[in-house]
């Protein structure tokens, strides 16, 4: 069976498996999808149409007063206008929608921290200050490379900021259902099985769920990982030379199985109790 890991491998391994939750104020982890290149692509040009329609609209607006100025400073007049619109707006709209703008409101994306918070003034400035570079000076191809190259379809600004993009929109997914392995059925039923610590098997259920699209590597590496966690807590021990990941799912499908009869018997009880309840002498209106 899988040998045991250092608690620095566990808390590694379920980082890994949770690097898109998004846990919430009341400790509820909801899985968070990344948003992919080509719907960051659109809401990054339908932000930048909107820019530029922006920049036009207060040229023109402005004209008129700045007839009197010479070319010299009519053109830092311009330069000064250009910049507070292509770095001070975002700032100033993704600070306080929390992560939102026209595109992404229009794509179903918001931008929140590696941690999945809500993002800050620091954070909007510096991809702001980046987007300058990476999306106007280069007509967006860096940030294009570095969302297809990076992990998450991260920017340039989204590294250096410590952020990513996530849906908001069509991002549930429902996971495929655990099946107990049948050899291990039997085992799994007489086995005694201990609580599980927070989060231990909502990682276990998270890297089930995405084993088969894993690099094979890691996928053996933090299947092992988890099934060691998980075994000092299940007595007696699987049989000799189960796989982890088999391991995994007779366990979380037999807590799982356990769980839901504790329930149905919880709700018989109560139907019992208050068909007791209604009875005479303490029913009302008989």
């Amino acid at each position: 069976m899988a040998k045991r890991v250092s608690g620095q491998q566990q808390a590694l391994a379920r980082s890994r498996l949770q690097d898109d939750l998004i846990v919430t104020g009341e400790a509820v982890a909801l899985e968070a999808r990344p948003a992919s290149v080509g719907v960051r692509t659109l809401g990054a040009a339908l932000d930048a149409a909107a820019i530029v329609a922006a920049v036009i609209l207060v040229l023109l607006a402005s004209s008129p007063l700045l007839e009197n100025l010479n070319q010299a400073q009519m053109g830092v007049v311009q330069v000064l206008t250009i910049v507070t619109i292509m770095v001070g707006s975002p700032v100033v709209v993704e600070t306080l929608t929390r992560g939102l703008s026209l595109g992404k409101l229009a794509c179903g994306v918001r931008v929140v921290r590696d941690d999945g918070g809500p993002i800050r003034f620091r954070h909007a400035l510096v991809r702001a200050l980046v987007g300058v570079g990476e999306i106007w000076l280069s007509f967006g191809f860096l940030a294009f490379v570095s969302g297809v190259l990076s992990r998450r379809s991260r920017r340039l600004g989204d590294i250096l900021a410590g952020t990513y993009a996530v849906r908001v929109r069509g991002a549930e997914r429902s996971l495929p259902p655990l099946v107990s392995p049948p050899d291990l059925a039997e085992w799994a039923r007489t086995a005694d099985i201990r609580s599980l610590p927070d989060g231990l098997g909502l990682a276990g259920r998270q890297f089930l769920a995405r084993a088969s699209a894993m690099d094979p590597q890691a996928r053996e590496r933090m299947g092992r990982e988890l099934a060691a966690q998980i075994e000092p807590r299940v007595s007696p021990a699987p049989p000799w030379g189960t796989h982890p990941e088999r391991f995994l799912a007779a366990v979380l499908v037999e807590r799982r199985d356990r769980e839901y009869a504790a329930r149905l018997r919880a709700q018989e009880r109560a139907d019992a109790d208050a068909a007791e309840i209604a009875k005479l002498p303490f029913g009302v209106g008989r």
